[in-house]
């Protein structure tokens, strides 16, 4: 259930309370007055709050693919496509403009140290021509130079070894709370945790507790069709959550978004902003994060600035009617991008 549902839920079981609801939660439409109380500072800091809030740190196209694909955990993907345990028990395929070494040992002469596969996916070779290597991995190529040469009748049973030089064909992007976001050629074998290294590692400033990978199923296939893969980040980067570690297929992108926060100005000690954790977090108990009231605090005109639909509202709130009466049911779920506000009291 979103926190804006469970919100509802919380505003009409308040208003079901013996009329007494109403005036411990108060939902107004945003006005001046929503900044009596306080410091010409804390004007200033609420200012600079709303005009970070408005930036949008998604880029609005992979945020509307997000929410328009289906969503899996790990371990439900893992299930649902279990080829992915082994990357599919294949070695790296080679695919159009990566870079081979190819060694064949009874002729060095035939040996080429730097062969570019064609964007058809194929090469070029002394003696036997051009060759299709797209699609193979390496110990196929081996297989396939040493029966051309021996077909053509130039080397029986040639010993041939073959080597990625440059991974080229296959990309993934890094994108979020990574330190160096980008697109990356896909090495064999990557993994997770090896793509989040080849980003420069995560923000732990910024970033949340979960990521997600965004993969296309059965790519450039006329049933191809998009997931969302969840990852548990903070497990994984901790070591306790190897489901997590999956590895990464060519075109994915590794998404890591960053913490969504709060914000409290105004007569508490610590005024900042907080992270939003997995579970929800009510007023109060955002105003114990922040280290409790200062003893000139407003306790019971502590409002909330939230915008719901592009539409600025303030909820006033009680705050010692909650706490004082044990009304846990009439405290208010805190959601990303709420300011709090505690004003000064005039007594």
């Amino acid at each position: 259930m979103s926190r804006s549902i469970i919100c509802l839920v919380l505003v009409c079981a308040m208003c079901a309370c013996g009329g007494t609801a109403g005036d411990i939660v108060r939902i107004t439409e945003a006005d001046n007055s929503h900044i009596n109380g306080l410091k010409a500072e804390d004007i200033e800091k609420l200012e600079e709050i709303k005009r970070t809030r408005e930036t949008q740190p998604m880029n609005p196209t992979l945020s509307t693919a997000i929410e328009m694909t289906q969503r899996l955990s790990s371990s439900e993907y893992l299930m649902q496509y279990p080829k992915a345990r082994g990357a599919d028990g294949r070695d790296y395929e080679v695919g159009g403009y990566d870079v081979l070494s190819i060694r064949v040992y009874e002729e060095q002469d035939l040996s080429r140290e730097a062969v570019r596969v064609s964007a058809e996916g194929y090469i070029s070779f002394p003696l036997i021509g051009r060759v299709k290597v797209g699609g193979l991995t390496t110990a196929e190529i081996e297989t396939r130079i040493s029966f051309k040469l021996a077909e053509e009748e130039y080397l029986l049973d040639a010993h041939v070894s073959v080597m990625v030089a440059e991974f080229n064909s296959k990309r993934f992007l890094a994108l979020g709370a990574v330190r160096n976001p980008g697109s990356y050629a896909l090495q064999a074998h990557e993994k997770v945790l090896d793509a989040v290294s080849r980003a420069g590692g995560i923000d732990s400033s910024q970033a949340g507790k979960t990521g997600m990978i965004i993969r296309a199923e059965n790519p450039k296939l006329a049933q191809e069709n998009k997931v969302v893969i969840t990852i548990d980040l903070q497990g994984l980067l901790k070591g306790g959550d190897q489901v997590s570690n999956l590895y990464i297929a060519d075109r994915d992108i590794l998404f890591i978004p960053t913490a969504e926060h709060f914000y409290i100005i105004g007569e508490v000690k610590n005024p900042g902003a907080y992270s939003i954790t997995d579970r929800q977090i009510t007023l109060v108990e955002a105003i114990s994060m922040a280290g409790g009231f200062t003893p000139i605090a407003a306790r019971n005109r502590t409002r909330i600035i939230r915008v719901e639909s592009g539409v600025e509202k303030i909820i006033q709130v009680k705050v010692d009617a909650i706490t004082d009466a044990g009304r846990k049911i009439q405290d208010v779920i805190v959601q990303p991008n709420d300011i709090i506000i505690v004003p000064e009291s005039f007594f």
